[in-house]
């Protein structure tokens, strides 16, 4: 099979049908400023991941298989690509789904540009979906072009927040023991019942946890796990820790995780993910101008900013030096700027980030916003200069729009700065005290 066209050839009956989507260089990350040099603490072992995909979302009651279902205009299973695309020590991530949904699968993969994927064909069951992705990493498919690992991570695709530490301890601990994976402590108590409806016993609750993602294995062990597993196993059971308890007589070791591992399972948790997401994105804010302006007025401003937004973390930097800033705060996870421009209305300053952002494809995976910010000295501005700029941001922010960047702008008069004067009808209007 050729690199690069995914699924060009599938076997008749449903298995580990590879499709290499890989990319020449892992995805930017704060993890990769370090890839080149061994720091304390990383795995120095061979890691890989699978995400089973191949759901239906029966239970989210929606036409759409939960893993698709878009969150701030993006599928949900991209944020969870993304989240273990930046941790560069796992090499591959094999992704199992369906084959009616493997087209779209690609689609996604090739639109938010991720990198070191590969995919399978899902089984009709979950463990049967995880048992294809490790036939893949095993070489068991012809095709295959991936090297077999020490230590493989089990994961879900609508677990998009998990965190590279808890990833790096479930490693660890699978190297030591076998087989690891995180826990939670149970919200609810756990009862049975009996076959007429009734109470039988309960579960005392301080003494039992919740069985998480991630999970990871020594990979002989959880893939020897599979390969002996009972067709009842394979087609009723949910815990891969289990298998490698009954099949490989491996104990795991429960790894504390954080609350941020939970399951998008229900229409509801949509919602939820979305307000994480939009809050995780807006705790920074870039501060751009140009080193040769009059720096009174922003400095006035950012006081401002500072003291309105004292849960937000405020930085600024040179226009001259935006290529650098806007990629160091890429890493940093930064999504929000602001544009000074000082006397001027050739609007220069913003041309160049809002260029530099298309060019830097930084609003692939979240909106962009941009606040350009006018300084003028409304005695010496005429009216029709003002009109001007109102028309050059509102139609410059139409088309922003088309590229999840989210242009605004604000008028402000240069010799009295706690009073906006003018905005144009994209901008949200806040009074600057």
């Amino acid at each position: 099979m050729e690199r690069g066209t995914p699924g060009a050839s599938r076997p008749a009956e449903p298995g580990p049908c590879l499709s290499n989507l890989r990319g020449a260089e892992p995805a930017a990350s704060a993890s990769r400023l370090s890839a080149d040099r061994a720091q304390p603490g990383n795995p120095t072992i061979a890691v890989a991941a699978v995400l089973p995909a191949g759901g239906c979302g029966e239970r989210m009651g929606v036409p759409t298989p939960k893993q698709f279902c878009p969150i701030l205009e993006r599928p949900l299973i991209s944020y969870t690509l993304q989240a273990l695309e930046r941790v560069y020590w796992i090499k591959d991530i094999v992704v199992a789904v369906t084959r009616e949904n493997m087209g779209t699968m690609r689609n996604v993969i090739q639109k938010y540009q991720h990198k070191r994927i590969s995919l399978v064909e899902a089984g009709e069951t979950r463990h049967r979906s995880i048992f294809n992705g490790l036939k893949a990493l095993a070489k068991d498919q012809p095709d295959s072009q991936l090297s077999k690992p020490e230590v493989v991570i089990i994961h879900d695709a609508v677990r998009p927040f998990v965190e590279e530490d808890v990833l790096l301890k479930v490693v660890i601990a699978a190297k030591e023991h076998g087989a690891a994976g995180a826990i939670r402590p149970l919200v609810s108590t756990v009862i049975s019942a009996s076959a007429d409806g009734c109470l039988e016993h309960s579960l005392e609750r301080a003494r039992h946890r919740a069985s998480e993602m991630p999970q990871a294995f020594l990979f002989d062990v959880i893939y020897e796990a599979y390969r002996q597993c009972s067709d009842y196993d394979l087609e009723f059971g949910t815990e891969c820790l289990h298998l490698a308890l009954k099949y490989s007589h491996m104990k795991a070791k429960l790894v504390e995780g954080s609350p941020d591992l939970w399951k998008v399972t229900y229409k509801r948790d949509l919602y939820a993910a979305e307000s994480i997401i939009k809050e995780r994105i807006s705790h920074e804010i870039c501060v751009l101008m140009n080193p040769k302006d009059d720096i009174e007025p922003i400095d006035h401003l950012l006081k401002a900013l500072k003291n309105e937004l004292n849960d937000v973390k405020i930085e600024s930097g040179a226009l001259s030096q935006v290529g650098r800033d806007i990629q160091q705060s890429k890493l940093e996870k930064c999504y929000n700027f602001v544009c000074m421009n000082i006397m001027t209305s050739d609007f220069q300053e913003t041309r160049n980030l809002l260029s530099t952002l298309e060019e830097s494809s930084l609003s692939i995976l979240y909106p962009v916003v941009v606040v350009s910010v006018h300084f003028f000295d409304f005695e010496l501005v005429p009216l029709s200069q003002k009109m001007e700029s109102l028309v050059w941001v509102r139609d410059t922010a139409k088309e922003m729009k088309k590229r999840n960047i989210l242009l605004h702008g604000l008028i402000i008069e240069y010799s009295q700065v706690s009073k906006m004067l003018l905005c144009s009808e994209c901008t949200l209007c806040t009074i600057i005290v």
